[in-house]
C-alpha cells in the first residue's frame, strides 16, 4: 500500500509564471495574500508574442513592476506599420483616442517573463520551476481543490489550495484537465519563426514599430517583424496550415521560401544572419465553454488565445490577471462576488472586439481601411486606441458597437 502523498496548503496556487502569473501574483501579494506559483519551465525559457501593447503599461504600473521592466533596456514601441504591395502605413499610438499610456516595448520573452516573474518573488510570492501540475481535484469536503504535482525528481506532492489561478498559457492545464475546451472558430493556422541578426540599415525601417506585412497574393497571410534592442528582430509568417505545408525544407529554409515572395520584405531582410533555427507551431487559437468556476479562474492563453495579428495576447493576460486579483480582493474581505460579471463578462468584452479586428483582417476588409488613401483622423484615432490594447474602452465607438462600427467602416473603404 502507497504512502500518502505529502500535502501542504496555499491560498491561492497560479498554474504558469508567464505574464499573467507573475502579474497575478504581485496583486495578490500586495493584499497580503499566500500566493504559490507552480511553473513546469525553468527560466529564462523562449517564447513569442513579443511586442506588447501600451496597455500593457498601466498593468506592470499597478502591480508594481514598472521600474523593473523599464531598466531592463528593452526596445521601446511607439505604434505599429503595415506593408501591402509596397504600400505602407503606420499608427502612432501616442495619437489616439482613449486616455492612457502610448508607449511600451518590443521584448524578447525569455528576458521580460524572467523580469515579471523575479518581481513576482520580490513581492513574496514561492515560485517553484521544474514542478507540474498532474491533476486537480475541485470542491473537496472540507472546502478547496486538492492539486497533485511532480517535482523535478519525480517525487509527486499534493497542494490544498483555496483558489486557483489557471496561468499555464498553451498549456491549458485546467482546460485540458477538467474538459473545458471547445473548438475555435478560426481555420487551423500556423507559424514559423525565429530570431535573426536582422542587418537592417539605413532610415527606410522604423524600430520604434512592429512592421505587419501582407503577403502579396494572399490577404490571409502575413508576417511580423518585431525589432529588438542590439540589431536582432523576431521575423514569422502566419498562414493556414494547407499554405504553410505547400514548403519542403527546415522550418528555416520554409520561412525564408514564403519570405521571398514577398518583394519589401525580403530586400528588408537581405542583410539579416539566420542563426536561430526556426520553429514552427500550429493550431494555437482555443476557445473554452467558461472563463472561470467554483475555486478557479482562468487566464490569458489558459482561457482564450485569439490570432497574433494585433498582438493582443499579453494585454489579455494582464487584464485577466487585474480582474481576477480585484475578485479575489473582495472575495477575502467576505464580499459576494458575481465571477461573470465582475471577470468573465468584462474580460470577453475586450478579447470580443479583438476578435472582430482579427475576423475583419482576414477577410480583408480591416486591411481596406487602414490602407485607404482618405483617412479620417478622428477616426484613425479610434482605430490606433484598440490596436494599442484599449479594447475595453466604452467610451471608442469601435469598442461600444464594434461590429455595426467596423462593418460600416469597410463598406465605405471597399472599391465598388
Amino acid at each position: 500500500m502507497s504512502e500518502p502523498l505529502q500535502t501542504q496548503s496555499v491560498e491561492i496556487l497560479i498554474v504558469g509564471a508567464g505574464p499573467a502569473g507573475s502579474v497575478a501574483a504581485a496583486l495578490l501579494r500586495q493584499q497580503g495574500r499566500q500566493v504559490l506559483v507552480i511553473e513546469r519551465e525553468q527560466f529564462p525559457r523562449f517564447s513569442i508574442g513579443e511586442s506588447l501593447l501600451p496597455q500593457s503599461m498601466a498593468y506592470l504600473e499597478q502591480a508594481g513592476m514598472l521600474r523593473a521592466v523599464v531598466e531592463a533596456g528593452f526596445q521601446f514601441k511607439n505604434g505599429a506599420a503595415f506593408m501591402r504591395n509596397g504600400v505602407y502605413t503606420d499608427f502612432d499610438f501616442r495619437d489616439k483616442h482613449s486616455a492612457g499610456w502610448g508607449t511600451t516595448y518590443q521584448v524578447q520573452r525569455a528576458d521580460f517573463d524572467h523580469v515579471l516573474a523575479k518581481e513576482a518573488e520580490r513581492f513574496g510570492a514561492e515560485v517553484r520551476y521544474r514542478h507540474e501540475v498532474l491533476d486537480v481535484a475541485l470542491e473537496q469536503p472540507d472546502g478547496g481543490s486538492l492539486v497533485t504535482i511532480k517535482d523535478p525528481d519525480g517525487r509527486q506532492y499534493q497542494v490544498k489550495a483555496g483558489f486557483i489561478l489557471d496561468a499555464s498559457g498553451f498549456g491549458r492545464i485546467l482546460p485540458r484537465l477538467l474538459k473545458l475546451e471547445t473548438p475555435s472558430n478560426f481555420p487551423v493556422r500556423g507559424a514559423i519563426f525565429t530570431h535573426v541578426e536582422d542587418g537592417i540599415s539605413g532610415k527606410t525601417f522604423d524600430r520604434n514599430k512592429i512592421r505587419v506585412t501582407v503577403h502579396p497574393k494572399h490577404c490571409n497571410v502575413w508576417f511580423w517583424t518585431i525589432p529588438f534592442a542590439g540589431g536582432r528582430c523576431s521575423q514569422g509568417v502566419v498562414a493556414e496550415t494547407a499554405f504553410l505545408d505547400q514548403y519542403s525544407g527546415t522550418p528555416t529554409e520554409r520561412l525564408q521560401a514564403i519570405i521571398a515572395e514577398e518583394p519589401s520584405l525580403h530586400a528588408l531582410l537581405a542583410n539579416a544572419t539566420w542563426d536561430t533555427p526556426a520553429r514552427q507551431i500550429t493550431g494555437y487559437s482555443a476557445n473554452v465553454e467558461k472563463l472561470w468556476g467554483k475555486g478557479y479562474a482562468l487566464l490569458g492563453n489558459a482561457g482564450e488565445f485569439l490570432d497574433p495579428v494585433f498582438s493582443s495576447g499579453v494585454t489579455i493576460a494582464f487584464k485577466s490577471a487585474s480582474l481576477a486579483a480585484e475578485a479575489l480582493r473582495r472575495q477575502f474581505a467576505g464580499e459576494t462576488v458575481d465571477w461573470q460579471a465582475d471577470f468573465g463578462a468584462p474580460l470577453r468584452k475586450g478579447v470580443d472586439t479583438f476578435r472582430a479586428f482579427v475576423e475583419s483582417w482576414y477577410a480583408g476588409g480591416f486591411q481596406q481601411i487602414i490602407f485607404h488613401e482618405h483617412q479620417q483622423p478622428e477616426v484613425k484615432r479610434m482605430i490606433a486606441a484598440i490596436l494599442a490594447g484599449y479594447a475595453w474602452d466604452l467610451s471608442n465607438p469601435f469598442v461600444k458597437e464594434t461590429s455595426r462600427r467596423l462593418a460600416a467602416l469597410e463598406s465605405l473603404c471597399t472599391p465598388v
